[in-house]
């Protein structure tokens, strides 16, 4: 008898592994659409995760991104068509993870990391997971080498170590995006990220083609989302780029990052929160954009043990020119160093347009040599010397042969000018940069 039920038990227990659970799906409904925000009842669903919508055209898929009580708030991740009141709303549950692996380098990916080139599907298997640990920062190595970006303003004056973050401060219109495609073709980096967040659609394509090229192209990976996407791609689109390049960090490579913009992303963040009912803090962006600014740019820098870099190149648009504006002040604080691209320099036809004067790299002492820095710093006091008596000598109110200092500064302008230039398409190396500036730093009295 007891053989006879353990038998029977066996077999029960062979027949439970083969059932699959069946689970029921909860499905909840829209009652509410304003604006962007759409709100529905009826189902649970984590706060990031992704909900399908039924429109007249097929499902439209939304973000959950926040809840009130048993309300849920989404956002649409496309344009927002053809939905009706009382429209079924499905979870989908987690997503699946990023596509990465090299076969990114060549590529142009929207913001979730679909192609959008036209060149096929992705041909990879791998995964990434969206949300990584950060890393500890006791494990990262420091920063102890340069890092070539092909300008020599760049290179000699406000050299960038590997794993440093930076911040390029512009307007509209004073060459910040030829600057970054001039770092693409010219830095010894290994693999580039590019990341273009609410841009003109037109600029993408010109950012691709003509400023890039195919040279830059091949190892590069882009991210676009233009300005006529919505926010959460808009966000995705930053935090995707920034997930390729920690993939290829964690590989062992040595990443160059650049983002444009930063700006964007805290704008992004600023439509969402505020849609949710998150109050406006400072000249209207809520507190959650000036929490997540430093979570972004925390995750570049030099990884630890066998990983490699991710230098980082971030964007600022200065609104009016204005450096105090709220997200050009917060990002100075959290970032490594800033560039300021100067409107009247570019109006003078001065490319590129970098202030050297208003610009600092914090980390620049500890890469290059004493004599590089001793150099450096000749160089910005006569150059400094002669803006700050600029208008005096422009109205012939200076007479020659008043101050020493000041006629060497004036005999060096036209020299210093030509080596802070440089045309879009040409390269200068690290190692030529500093010899220039070297020669340069002879000929100053200070």
């Amino acid at each position: 008898m007891a053989t006879r039920q353990h038998r029977l038990r066996s077999k029960l227990a062979q027949h439970q592994q083969k059932i699959h659970p069946f689970v029921v799906e909860a499905s909840g409904q829209l009652v509410r659409v304003v604006g962007l925000t759409l709100e529905a009842t009826g189902c649970r669903a984590a706060v990031g995760s992704l909900c399908a919508i039924e429109t007249m055209s097929g499902n439209l898929v939304a973000e959950v991104i926040g809840f009130d009580d048993q309300l849920l708030y989404l956002m649409p991740i496309e344009e927002l068509r053809g939905v009706l009141p009382g429209a079924k709303v499905t979870p989908l549950g987690q997503q699946s993870g990023l596509s990465v692996g090299l076969s990114l380098l060549g590529r142009v990916l929207d913001g979730s990391g679909q192609p959008i080139d036209g060149l096929g599907n992705l041909k990879t298997d791998q995964k990434a997971s969206s949300h990584v640990a950060a890393i500890n920062p006791l494990a990262r190595r420091a920063i102890s080498e340069p890092l070539d970006v092909g300008v020599r303003a760049i290179n000699a004056m406000l050299t960038v170590g590997k794993g440093q973050r930076m911040g390029l401060f512009a307007g509209s219109g004073v060459g910040k995006s030829v600057l970054l495609g001039m770092m693409t073709r010219g830095t010894n980096a290994d693999i580039i990220v590019v990341g273009l967040v609410g841009e003109r659609g037109r600029e993408v394509k010109e950012f691709i083609e003509e400023i890039l090229g195919a040279e830059g192209r091949a190892r590069s990976v882009v991210v676009a989302a233009p300005a006529d996407t919505s926010p959460l791609m808009r966000l995705r689109a930053c935090e995707t780029s920034t997930r390729i390049a920690e993939y290829f960090r964690d590989l062992g490579y040595n990443v160059l990052l650049l983002m444009d913009s930063l700006t964007r992303y805290a704008q992004a963040q600023r439509e969402i929160a505020l849609a949710v009912g998150e109050p406006p803090a400072t000249k209207g962006y809520p507190p959650s954009v000036f929490a997540k600014l430093p979570k972004l740019v925390e995750r570049a820098g030099n990884g630890g043990g066998k990983q490699g870099s991710i230098t980082a190149f971030y964007t600022v648009l200065t609104e009016g020119d204005d450096l105090q504006d709220p997200i050009a002040d917060a990002s100075r604080a959290i970032l490594d160093g800033h560039i300021v691209l100067s409107r009247s320099l570019a109006d003078s036809g001065h490319y590129p347009a970098i202030d050297i004067e208003a610009s600092i790299s914090r980390v620049a002492p500890m890469v290059i040599t004493p004599d590089h820095l001793e150099a450096m710093r000749k160089v910005k006091q006569v150059y400094s010397l002669y803006q700050q008596n600029k208008d005096l000598i422009s109205i012939g109110a200076y007479s020659q042969g008043s101050d020493p200092r000041i006629d060497n500064a004036i005999r060096l302008q036209p020299a210093m000018n030509a080596f802070l230039r440089q045309m879009m398409k040409d390269s200068v190396t690290f190692e030529s940069s500093t010899l220039m500036l070297g020669q340069m730093g002879a000929q100053c009295q200070v």
